[in-house]
């Protein structure tokens, strides 16, 4: 990896703002809730805490506005050890999520404002483009515009760099970013929105696989929940066993923390199946533990789950 080391990120940071109560409220009512909690959220810096805690050095490259949440953001990222390339701005706020979750059913319901981060272009990763060419592997999503994420990964490309296109929240984009990603890991409900292949069985994964291949990645990774992930490429398609940590608490991180783990051990030198499976240990010590970011594991507590 000729001198290129760590992982970079392009992403959002949100404010996670999570509310408990048995309903949601009607227009002009006001009614008591049963929990609140605040945490660090946005899929870019949820993956970067996850992969620095399993000991990749990772900068994250993102906008956040120069209030009381991006103070939060930039504290977050200071324990965990990221580098933050991120431009503080004065006339638009740090994302926030307001998260219903239903306290009998645990149903949810999610408003996203990504603020500062929807503001990000092209030219904004042009100006952090030396962290982008100097790390080994390089890592994005859909929170932030498309055209950010395509100049990121074209930067990468350049470079040699490992390139990962995490394709969430699915939308349409242009197929020409496909040739730019070594790695595109959707879910299950992002693999059927993006091939038009409704995907349930591990079958089904490999038709929409093939699909992602035909477009112009070069590895299609796709999470397929409590049955682990499938690592599909011309030369191989093996599925990846979830690993079971102990009782499921909350899987809203899951992805998250799959794809830094997966990342962080590519930026080691592992092989892609060795990686998957890291990834898979990292995501499933996550779903026993609430929260996204606070969720993510150590490098002992993945060390020790691989050896048992």
């Amino acid at each position: 990896m000729s001198g290129r080391r760590g992982v970079a990120i392009l992403g959002i940071f949100v404010a996670d703002l999570a509310f408990r109560a048995g309903r949601l409220p009607g227009i002009g009512e006001t009614i008591a809730g049963s929990g609140f909690k605040m945490g660090p959220g946005g899929k870019g810096s949820n993956q970067a805490v996850a992969a620095a805690r399993v000991g990749a050095k990772v900068t994250f490259i993102s906008k956040i506005g120069r209030d009381e949440f991006g103070a939060n953001a930039l504290a977050t990222w200071k324990k965990e050890g990221i580098t933050p390339r991120v431009v503080e701005m004065d006339d638009q706020p740090t994302g926030a999520a307001f998260i219903y979750v239903n306290d009998t059913n645990g149903d949810n319901a999610i408003i996203v404002v990504p603020g500062a981060a929807a503001t990000i272009t092209a030219a904004d990763v042009d100006a952090a483009a030396d962290a982008i060419r100097n790390a080994a592997v390089f890592i994005t999503q859909l929170e932030q515009p498309v055209a950010a994420a395509k100049r990121g990964l074209a930067i990468a490309r350049e470079a040699g760099a490992v390139t990962i296109f995490n394709p969430a929240p699915a939308e349409r984009f242009d197929d020409a970013l496909y040739g730019l990603c070594d790695y595109v890991t959707p879910n299950e409900s992002e693999a059927t929105l993006l091939t038009g292949i409704e995907v349930k069985t591990v079958d089904d994964a490999r038709k929409a696989g093939d699909i992602f291949l035909k477009n112009g990645a070069g590895t299609a990774l796709i999470t397929l929940g409590e049955a682990g992930a499938l690592l599909h490429s011309k030369t191989q398609s093996t599925l990846v066993p979830a690993f079971k940590a102990g009782p499921v608490v909350e899987t809203t991180g899951a992805g998250d923390a799959f794809n830094g783990g997966f990342a962080a051990a590519l930026a080691e030198g592992a092989a892609p199946l060795e990686a998957a499976r890291f990834g898979a240990a990292v995501a499933g010590i996550s779903v026993t533990r609430a929260g996204t970011a606070p969720s993510m594991p150590t490098r002992s507590e993945v060390d020790a789950l691989l050896k048992r």
